[in-house]
């Protein structure tokens, strides 16, 4: 560098120079200004980051202690001895609520050794893990996360924040819920108790398997309530949260078990576990794993899957009444039984309801050999489309290919098998597809014919104990119920609600009341068919209404319900509770209604179910009162509070006590001597009354004992009509089935008498006229009657006559009859005006009595002298027997 003169002058210079001061300035303005800058768009950017994340906090949720909870539970369905045997469940609810006293130590202490060692120290977010899961994040290229979430956060986003799994890799999302996560978890640590949090932690987390809380979990991995978990069980469950579908321990055991050994270690590390428990658990390693899945299920009578039809029953009857005594929507009611965590205590008694489903299972109470329905779904892949064939199309073909009386019947499931297999085949030909498995999907069940359902009931409180929806495999829930919702004619279960009961209750009848059981016609001229045959020589002749229950006569049923009208017989099974009567509307442009004489033979427009008929029955046992049936008592929400009260019965009553007891009486006539002497029962009272249909389409059984009311019904789906002759035969499954439920049901229950109310008399009658008998002419037909007091007849007997009599045809003589004679004769029995044709008139017997007389019945002779007189009205043949049987009359005198 030059010192010298010069040089320092120019150094001077230069330092003078305004240029430079100009450039210096500039710089030195620049740097000022750019420092201002920078401090400035410094302290934007925290303004700006301390505004988003004020922001962030305003938007965070505000919640309570009581907001912080899991939504969506499971409803439970109890047993009347407090047993679980079902559940309903939307997605996301299989969840069943827990308290403290229901959850072992050391279930809570694995879950925080697992996921939180420091939950009771930390505020509700642990630095250490965060930046531990930072740190771990970074050294793996920013592509995996280690967990860093405390169990307060856990639960956050469990009842929170449920919606993290839409933020897919939205990082900004991600970011903002975190903060507001943490951000609540703070909050939360200060109002809340760690216990009070990590017992809605466990009560709120996913567990695998569509289990939710750890009770779901611990029953569906154990079997048992989590309260008796064990230590080693308690760690499986516990590290499942983390991945649920990675540490499932029933699909992925291995990877479960190597967590679980970590679970362990901590537990042992943090002091929860003594040494000898640690070394306990890890010698259950191998152990614990095979217990999963194969516990024990016996206690519930239905899987998850498909339920049983108790429960598939209950749940429709508390929908119902949610909407209709509660005041929900259709949508609120669904919703809360699906996860709104309630707890509906039923009816069903267990012991009885397995009883009921051995007996329907149960090959000794069916033919040898089963039919088999087919119900089959096909649909073909083509270039068009798809191409959808249902069982009615298959039948259709059949009918035209094959023979018009195929109907989806077979008789074994490989026959059933071949022809779904040749109906496909027929419809990939048509289409000119190939019959291979990729060009095609198809769907078949086969169900057991015929089909049966039964229901038994407590008829004093309404409560139905037991039923039965149908035999064979079950394979979905709500499937049909033929107890509640498959409606069939009642047949001559009818004859007793509809005809003979509203008689003797209210229209003057007893059970003495005769009737002829001959050749009748209902109104339209259509012949009432009996069901022992329509010969001259198989009609009974005068029989009494008790003969008539007793024997199951139709005639005589339809005539009674002819005679107190059918509006009557109408108005008491509506009464009874059947909700399926037509009362009369249009249809298809014709006239329906119920209110018909049919009515007495079970003729109806819809039928009723088995469930319905049960009550009605049920009703005649309780004295003639009428407990609406229930499936359930209470039900109640997860907290206890009560829904639904259904504890105490809505009854009527619907016939006097003493009609209730003489048909009783009559009906236990129909166990000891009538059609169901097979369903005597050892040592128990029982009554009860068939029920078969034109055709055997339908058959019943309805009866009770002083304890229970059983209905069962047998028939096929598709209402062909069953076998009555031969090996398997099928009209008596009903009763078989009747019989060995109620048998087994009563084994171990006292004998007891029907209760007989005050107003019973019993009473001296003539059998062939219902009356009082005439002291040496009805001799042969006295027996004794019950009577409901202020009934029992006062008059004597119509149809044992002594007086003057015809002698040539034996009847009562006419004034101006040529062949009276005093004699003795049985005359036809005198019915209701309804029932015959012609005016009446009034005789006088030899003792004095007036016997009243239909002249279209015959009872009174045709003959008198001017016609006798006349002799072109009779051959010499006939006056010459009309002479020989005189003579024979006046010999007998």
């Amino acid at each position: 560098m030059n010192y010298g003169r010069h040089g320092v002058r120019e150094i001077q210079r230069s330092l003078n120079s305004r240029t430079n001061k100009l450039w210096k300035s500039l710089l030195l303005t620049l740097l000022r200004g750019g420092v201002v800058a920078g401090v400035g768009v410094g302290v934007c950017a925290v303004a700006l980051g301390l505004g988003l994340f004020r922001g962030i906090l305003e938007d965070t949720p505000r919640v309570r202690l009581g907001d912080i909870i899991a939504s969506g539970q499971a409803t439970i369905v109890y047993d009347a001895e407090g047993n679980e045997i079902d559940s309903y469940v939307s997605m996301n609810s299989n969840r069943i609520q827990v308290t403290w006293d229901q959850i072992p130590k050391h279930l809570g202490e694995a879950f925080v050794a697992i996921e939180d060692e420091r939950f009771y120290d930390n505020n509700g977010i642990d630095f250490k893990a965060i930046v531990r899961s930072g740190y771990q994040y970074a050294i793996s290229g920013f592509r995996r996360t280690q967990g860093g979430s405390t169990i307060t956060q856990q639960l956050l986003k469990n009842t929170v924040f449920t919606t993290w799994t839409d933020e897919g890799h939205n990082m900004v999302k991600k970011i903002k819920r975190k903060i507001q996560e943490q951000y609540l978890a703070l909050e939360v640590t200060k109002s809340f108790p760690k216990d009070e949090i990590l017992l809605r932690y466990m009560n709120a987390i996913n567990l695998g398997q569509n289990t939710l809380g750890v009770e779901s979990a611990s029953l569906r991995y154990f079997g048992k309530s989590c309260i008796n978990l064990t230590i080693s069980e308690c760690a499986v469950i516990a590290v499942i949260t983390q991945n649920p579908s990675g540490y499932n321990p029933i699909s992925h055991p291995d990877a479960n078990a190597r967590r679980r050994q970590n679970c362990l270690d901590k537990m042992k590390e943090l002091g929860f576990i003594t040494e000898d428990e640690y070394n306990e658990a890890i010698a259950d390693t191998n152990a614990v794993y095979e217990r999963i899945g194969l516990f024990d299920t016996s206690y519930r009578v239905s899987s998850s899957s498909t339920g049983s039809y108790f429960s598939d029953a209950v749940y429709d009857q508390v929908r119902k009444d949610l909407i209709n005594d509660a005041g929900y929507s259709a949508a609120m009611a669904e919703t809360l039984l699906t996860s709104g965590g309630l707890r509906i205590e039923s009816t069903l008694d267990p012991t009885i309801q397995a009883i009921c489903n051995q007996e329907a299972a149960n090959p000794a109470n069916f033919p040898p050999n089963s039919d088999w329905y087919l119900d089959y779904a096909l649909t073909v892949f083509t270039d068009a489309g798809n191409k959808n064939f249902s069982k009615e199309n298959m039948m259709t073909w059949y009918k035209s290919h094959v023979g018009k009386n195929f109907n989806l019947i077979f008789h074994s499931q490989d026959e059933a098998l071949e022809a779904k297999d040749e109906y496909r085949r027929a419809m990939l030909e048509d289409l000119g597809i190939e019959d291979s498995a990729e060009n095609y999907k198809e769907t078949y069940n086969m169900t057991p014919q015929p089909q049966i359902a039964f229901v038994v009931s407590d008829p004093a409180t309404g409560y139905v104990v037991a039923i039965v929806g149908g035999r064979g495999a079950k394979t979905a829930r709500r499937t049909l119920n033929r107890a509640t919702s498959a409606t069939r004619s009642p047949g001559s279960t009818f004859k007793v609600l509809a005809s003979f009961a509203p008689a003797i209750d209210c229209a003057g009848m007893t059970l003495a009341t005769v009737y002829n059981d001959a050749p009748f016609s209902y109104n339209d001229g259509t012949a009432v068919k009996n069901w022992y045959g329509n010969d001259a020589a198989k009609y009974r002749g005068i029989n009494s209404i008790r003969d008539a229950i007793r024997e199951s006569l139709n005639i005589i049923a339809v005539k009674n319900l002819t005679v107190i009208t059918p509006q009557l017989g109408f108005d008491y099974l509506t009464n009874f509770g059947f909700s399926t009567l037509e009362s009369g509307d249009y249809y298809n442009g014709a006239w329906l209604t119920d209110i018909n004489q049919s009515l007495a033979l079970g003729g109806m427009t819809n039928g009723v179910t088995p469930y319905e008929l049960n009550a009605a029955y049920a009703a005649i046992e309780n004295g003639g009162t009428y407990v609406v049936p229930k499936l359930y008592s209470r039900v109640t929400d997860s907290d206890g509070n009560v829904i639904l009260d259904n504890t105490i019965p809505k009854e009527r009553q619907v016939l006097k006590e003493t009609t209730a007891y003489l048909l009783t009486s009559a009906m236990q006539d129909v166990i000891s001597k009538g059609t169901a002497m097979m369903c005597r029962l050892n040592g128990m009272h029982a009554a009860g009354k068939t029920g078969t249909t034109t055709d055997t389409h339908d058959v019943w059984f309805a009866g009770f004992t002083p304890y229970y009311c059983c209905t069962v019904w047998t028939g096929y789906d598709n209402n062909i009509a069953m076998t009555t002759k031969g090996q398997n035969a099928q009209g008596d499954i009903s009763k078989a089935i009747w019989k060995a439920v109620m048998s087994r049901i009563h084994e171990e229950l006292p004998d007891e008498d029907f209760r007989m109310p005050d107003g019973i008399v019993r009473c001296k009658i003539c059998s062939k006229s219902g009356l009082l008998p005439r002291e040496g002419l009805c001799d042969d037909c006295v027996i004794y009657e019950l009577f409901a007091k202020g009934t029992e007849p006062k008059d004597y007997c119509t149809v044992h006559y002594e007086g003057e009599v015809c002698a040539y045809d034996g009847l009562i003589a006419s004034d101006e009859c040529p062949f009276k004679v005093h004699g003795v004769v049985t005359l036809p029995l005198i019915e209701d005006a309804s029932l015959t044709k012609g005016s009446t008139m009034i005789v006088k017997g030899a003792d004095g009595s007036q016997t009243l007389v239909t002249p279209a019945t015959s009872s009174y002779c045709q003959h008198n002298a001017l016609f006798f007189l006349k002799p072109d009205a009779y051959s010499l043949i006939e006056q010459q027997r009309m002479e020989m049987q005189l003579r024979a009359m006046q010999a007998q005198q």
